[in-house]
């Protein structure tokens, strides 16, 4: 946690209320930021004035004193003020306005479409409560006390257990249901979730067969690019929306259709390629990042669709109250796979990052509140051994990206993974995962092929 003032400034009200530690780099990253956006890029600068900031709040508000985010956020706009810093003040009073904004555009919608599955939260939370891993310091007492293997056993067991409940939810509504989607964010374990629920359907005689939607996406010179020049895979408008509606209604008219070959090492597709045919027994199958976006499958009568979304709903938080955002655990499992599948390296997932994030908040979050099931794959058991492979790259991360003003977002991720692992007692040996974990989707060493 960062030095702080005259030692007087510790923890922070947050807008829910809650009381948390108080990290002066939050404040130092969000002026760095608003100076960036009007040309600026001297973060020690900014250090600079963070450090004023907290003399303020000290001065206003007394010493030991315990201030809310709206506090510090109008004596941020008054330090830089009075510092002569007008053009950044003007860049941060906008930037606050955006989200508080967004804020109250949230709760709005929160009134009529409440996307939030927050019953499968209390139970997450609830759960990891029952087995002592909600907390960084449970983990850390289960593996003290040689009692690892048995939380390994425990959350696989309850992972395995709602698959199989969400695909008995599927066969009570066949013949209906002509297509099932399993849909969810980046590397939330969607492919081992298709695989465990495909095993449950054809032990009833049912067969999911999969039509491949990484063959749909447009030559890749006709991606949009995203502002460092890179092609960006992450968004529903790569992939040739009206071709996939077309070929699906086609397919549940019992019509053999031909769909197209997409190679990613050259980035071209070939139309009319893969022959495909869907058997009286057989049910189509989308697995896919954009699974719930409407375009993708408009053609097709909602009561047809049976769609599951997965995410990891995980509920571990660290003394100080503060829980592992669920993007943040999925972003430790993309860096690993990244690593040995796509021949990346951790720090350049990280920097991917950002678009990733932008495409889900825009094109797979907005529909979670059309789902049929919900699966939580978020592994207590996953965060000691993502800690050993993973946590050497945050440092790094942070000393490179902490000046640059356009990599701030790969700082500020980094900085709260490494903040919220730090405690975490790592497990370097993870021949307690089974073969069939969703984990080793990510990690390797599955006895599934993907």
């Amino acid at each position: 946690m960062s030095d702080t003032a005259l030692g007087t400034i510790t923890k922070i009200v947050k807008r829910n209320g809650n009381v948390v530690a108080y990290d002066r780099d939050r404040i130092t990253t969000a002026i760095f930021k608003a100076a960036a956006s009007v040309g600026g890029s001297d973060r020690a600068k900014a250090e600079e004035l963070s450090s004023k900031v907290e003399q303020a709040v000290a001065g206003t508000y007394g010493k030991d004193s315990i201030p809310t985010v709206e506090d510090i956020q109008d004596l941020v706009e008054e330090t830089l003020i009075e510092e002569g810093h007008a053009k950044t003040a003007r860049a941060y009073i906008l930037y606050r306005a955006k989200r508080a904004d967004a804020r109250e555009q949230r709760q709005l919608q929160g009134e009529f479409s409440d996307n939030i599955p927050y019953k499968k939260i209390y139970d997450t939370l609830r759960w990891n409560m029952d087995h002592g891993c909600e907390t960084i310091e449970g983990i850390n007492s289960i593996i003290e006390a040689g009692r690892y293997a048995d939380l390994v056993h425990a959350v696989e067991k309850r992972y395995d257990e709602e698959v199989a409940l969400g695909a008995e939810q599927m066969l009570e509504r066949i013949p209906g249901v002509r297509i099932v989607i399993i849909a969810g964010p980046s590397s939330s374990g969607k492919t081992t979730t298709t695989i465990k629920a495909s095993e449950k359907l054809a032990s009833a005689g049912i067969k999911l067969k999969a039509i491949n939607i990484d063959h749909y996406f447009f030559d890749l010179e006709m991606h949009p690019k995203d502002e460092f020049g890179d092609y960006d895979y992450e968004t529903p408008q790569a992939l040739d929306l009206e071709l996939i509606n077309q070929h699906l209604s086609q397919l549940l008219e019992g019509q053999t259709i031909k769909t197209p070959h997409y190679d990613f090492k050259t980035g071209k597709r070939t139309l009319d390629v893969h022959e495909m045919k869907i058997e009286s027994n057989e049910i189509v199958l989308i697995d896919s990042l954009h699974g719930l976006y409407d375009a993708m499958t408009q053609s097709i009568p909602s009561e047809q669709k049976f769609r599951l979304y997965i995410e990891t709903l995980g509920q571990v938080r660290t003394r100080d109250g503060i829980f592992m955002r669920w993007a943040d655990n999925r972003l430790m499992r993309r860096m690993i796979r990244d690593s040995w599948h796509r021949n990346l390296q951790p720090l350049q997932t990280l920097t991917h990052w950002h678009y990733v994030r932008r495409s889900e908040l825009r094109n797979i979050i907005p529909f979670i509140g059309s789902v049929d099931y919900v699966v939580n794959s978020a592994m207590p058991h996953e965060l000691p051994i993502m800690k050993d492979k993973l946590f050497k790259y945050f440092p790094e991360a942070m000393e490179k990206y902490k000046d640059d003003a356009k990599r701030q977002d790969a700082y500020v991720r980094a900085k709260r993974v490494h903040d919220m692992l730090s405690d975490l007692t790592p497990v370097p040996d993870d021949g307690t995962i089974p073969e069939k974990s969703l984990l080793r989707e990510f990690i390797g060493g599955s006895e599934y092929q993907y």
